[in-house]
């Protein structure tokens, strides 16, 4: 044929090329490189890393994002989770678990957060509120070489991760030794700092920039009949009570309002205290925008739910609490945000014996004393002009690694601003990527130790999880997928007939052969191999019409 090729075989040459594709687990809440940090362990024996080298990179490689992997490896959902496609092979990796015990390694040996990327600015930054947005915030800031200073009308800086967490889920000591590495990079942090109207404008004054990130402490109430009085607290007021060590007395038998990570919260913790507790939530359980394994934890402590009823009074004897009263409720069609609709059964009723009540159906900014802020915002989302800016739970309640994503973006948009120049462009969408799970070894997910439910009632206290052991995280670490980006398996070098895929002589993670598509006969044998979906198809194609070979 004299090199020609015709007919479908000229379709089914293909020419491979590289392609550095975004890993679903890019869905982390806080915005890290899950792919990147657990590339550096997994893989270390191609970069020749040593174990303690590889896993202090990794630290350095996840807290350059997050200062608190310690922090939100106990607390957060792990959404990347949901999205990891090793889900369907064997379960997804445990992102969250080898998250902690990153975090837990770097306070152990010690190891200081990253150090300054740019600066020193002559630029001093204010920041009003010292949670994780507030602190994420500060904390880019700080790397940038700005002055940062905190103001925070607690005793403890953290916010809700202070006051809004059981010590069961995050100790204290966690989260103040995570805290207190921002101090050794020189944050001046000024606690027992109301900052009112007055003093807010003098910050603003004083300050080049000023962030608002005082969260979302205060509880929403029920908005029912008897709601006023003694026996009832909300979900966020309880838990912050708990937290000072304030003594908390509750009538049995409690019932908590409300279906998300709070009202888990709160549920929890009461049932800690000896009492018998009660979940009320309008909706069905799959509805509950609570993480399922805080639900499912409930549910092993002892913890009742009545699912499809909504609270419409409270009704009192002499002040005192006499029952809930509950409106029935129906699943009627989907709306606009996915979840069932729910609509009120006609006259159906039901009372609930109560004598505390916790409502904890959802929470909003504490704005008194700040309302010239608050107007300001209100006219101009992030006030730029005005050298004022807002995130996290204030705009938007939400978990605790979007909180952190929102500070470090506001960080970003602030330094572009004192700096004139761009910021950088959003983080990309994860896109689909043609894995192939069949290539990797099954290997069961590594799960965390948990007390028994007995162990965890008679230590109220006591973490419910543990971190994993060393062996643990390793082994665990490796189940990566590496989706989207070489993770040196070698097959491309192995079976390419030509040789056109060559070693690179310093290889880094995503990165270890060269292509070199001169010799490429089209055999597309590296596409079908390659199990992580880095080789796709050139949009060049090897041969046109009735082609030719080489290239």
């Amino acid at each position: 044929m004299n090199g020609q090729v015709a007919g479908p075989l000229a379709a089914a040459l293909l020419q491979p090329q590289q392609q550095r594709a975004v890993p679903p687990c890019a869905a982390c809440a806080a915005g890290t490189d899950v792919r990147g940090w657990m590339a550096l362990v997994a893989q270390r024996r191609k970069l020749g890393l040593a174990p303690d080298e590889a896993l202090r990179q990794a630290f350095q490689a996840l807290a350059a994002v997050n200062p608190f992997p310690a922090t939100l490896g106990r607390i957060c959902p792990h959404p990347c989770e949901d999205a990891c496609n090793r889900a369907a092979l064997d379960g997804p990796v445990a992102v969250h678990a080898l998250e902690r015990y990153l975090g837990d390694r770097a306070l152990a040996m010690g190891w200081p957060l990253p150090g300054p990327v740019d600066g020193p600015y002559p630029e001093s930054i204010g920041v009003i509120g010292a949670g994780p947005a507030g602190l994420c915030f500060a904390y880019h800031m700080l790397r940038r070489g700005y002055r940062v200073s905190v103001y925070e009308q607690e005793a403890h800086p953290g916010g809700m991760l202070w006051y809004g967490i059981p010590e069961y889920r995050l100790p204290g000591t966690v989260l103040e030794a995570e805290i207190a590495r921002l101090g050794a990079m020189g944050l001046d942090l000024h606690l027992g700092t109301r900052v009112a109207d007055r003093l807010a404008q003098d910050l603003i004054d004083r300050h080049d920039a000023v962030f608002v990130g005082i969260g979302a402490g205060l509880g929403a109430r029920l908005g029912i009949p008897g709601e006023e009085g003694v026996g009832v607290l909300t979900g966020a007021d309880y838990l912050g009570r708990v937290n000072r060590g304030e003594p908390v007395a509750l009538d049995p038998p409690v019932i908590v309002v409300g279906g998300g990570n709070t009202a888990m919260d709160a549920a929890r913790t009461a049932r800690r205290a000896g009492l018998p507790v009660t979940v009320a939530y309008r909706r069905t359980r799959d509805e509950m925008p609570a993480a399922p394994g805080e639900v499912e934890d409930a549910m092993a402590e002892g913890v009742e739910f009545r699912f499809l009823c909504a609270p419409a009074a409270l009704p009192r004897r002499g002040g005192s609490i006499e029952s809930l009263v509950v409106q029935q409720m129906e699943v009627g069609a989907p709306e606009a945000d996915g979840r069932r609709g729910i609509r009120a059964v006609p006259h159906a009723f039901d009372r609930l014996r109560c004598g505390t009540l916790i409502a904890a159906v959802s929470q909003v900014a504490a704005w008194d004393g700040l309302l010239v802020v608050q107007e300001r915002l209100a006219r101009d989302e992030q006030a730029v002009a005005r050298r004022l800016w807002s995130g996290g739970d204030v705009r938007r309640p939400g978990i605790a690694g979007e909180a952190l994503s929102a500070g470090r973006r506001a960080a970003e948009d602030v330094h572009s601003q004192l700096r004139g120049i761009r910021p950088p462009a959003d983080s990309p969408v994860p896109i689909p990527i043609d894995v192939k799970p069949d290539h990797y070894v099954r290997q069961a997910r590594v799960e965390p130790h948990a007390r028994t439910v007995a162990e965890r009632l008679a230590a109220p206290d006591s973490e419910v999880e543990a971190t994993m052991t060393e062996d643990e995280f390793f082994t665990e670490v490796e189940r990566c997928f590496s989706c989207g980006s070489c993770f040196g398996c070698e097959l491309c070098f192995i079976y390419c007939n030509a040789g056109g895929a060559r070693r690179r002589p310093t290889p880094v993670p995503g990165a270890y052969f060269e292509l070199d598509t001169s010799v490429c006969e089209g055999c597309r044998k590296c596409l079908d191999l390659c199990p992580c979906g880095y080789l796709v198809p050139s949009a060049q194609p090897l041969f046109r019409g009735a082609g030719r070979a080489g290239g």
